[in-house]
């Protein structure tokens, strides 16, 4: 159990508080039983290790103040919009015999010992938190979950997680599921479609044609005049035509 050690404080005032920061000391106010309220400050650098861990709000720490020492629970952390420091704590004094509905993160184990995931599968993580009820005196500080053995397929329901005595899930009307061991994702590449493959053997039939010098003519004056040209000849124009060019004007008297 982490100690953290405090200290009374009476006044409230932001210029105060400022102060204390600048000291290296956290605000923070106690509450919870039958005591009133405090207001106390933390020692920052002996609440720094664990204040960002994802187990900080559901930990139980027993606060040192001033000699007198409480187990308590983080409940509420304010941060600085620029710095992202923490400015204020709330604690909540831990009362024997009560229950506490908390958070409490999943940690798996023995990710190498696991069957499906040697072969490329995936864990896949439903839930990263679980909630309970829990005694005050009897808090997880984590939910364990050992893959060992578990192959591609195996789905993890909070059933076959081992749970402290009289630690119990929340949720009790079904049998959730906490993760799976998913199959490997393979991403194949699309195939071309039939159209396309048409499309790209009728222009390499065009092209091999071109490459050879044999386009086919449109028609057969077409023709004719192409074998006349290589030929050397003149197209011959049409008897019309020629009857025309050969007949000269009548002179007048």
């Amino acid at each position: 159990m982490n100690n953290i050690k405090a200290k009374k404080r009476e006044n409230t005032a932001s210029g105060f508080t400022n102060n204390l920061r600048k000291q290296g000391l956290i605000p923070a106010i106690l509450y919870g039983g039958k005591n009133p309220n405090q207001n106390i400050s933390v020692e920052k650098k002996s609440i720094s290790k664990i204040i960002n861990s994802d187990s900080f709000l559901s930990k139980v720490l027993e606060l040192d103040i001033e000699g007198k020492k409480e187990k308590v629970l983080p409940r509420d952390v304010a941060y600085h919009v620029l710095s992202d420091e923490p400015v204020h704590i709330d604690f909540m004094r831990i009362v024997s015999g009560s229950k506490l509905v908390l958070e409490i993160p999943v940690k798996f184990e023995n990710q190498s010992e696991s069957p499906g995931l040697k072969r490329g599968g995936v864990l896949n993580i439903v839930r990263r938190k679980v909630e309970l009820k829990c005694p005050a005196d009897n808090i997880p500080d984590d939910i364990i979950i050992d893959l060992t053995g578990t192959d591609i397929g195996t789905s993890i329901k909070i059933s076959s997680v081992k749970l402290s005595e009289n630690v119990k899930p929340t949720i009790t009307d079904r049998d959730f599921v906490i993760a799976t061991v998913a199959p490997p994702t393979i991403i194949k590449e699309p195939e071309k479609p039939a159209e396309a493959e048409g499309a790209e053997g009728a222009e390499g039939d065009a092209a091999a044609t071109g490459a050879e010098g044999e386009a086919p003519p449109k028609d057969a004056d077409a023709a004719k005049k192409g074998e006349a040209s290589a030929k050397g000849e003149v197209p011959k124009k049409d008897e019309k035509s020629k009857s025309t060019a050969e007949k000269k004007p009548t002179e007048k008297k």
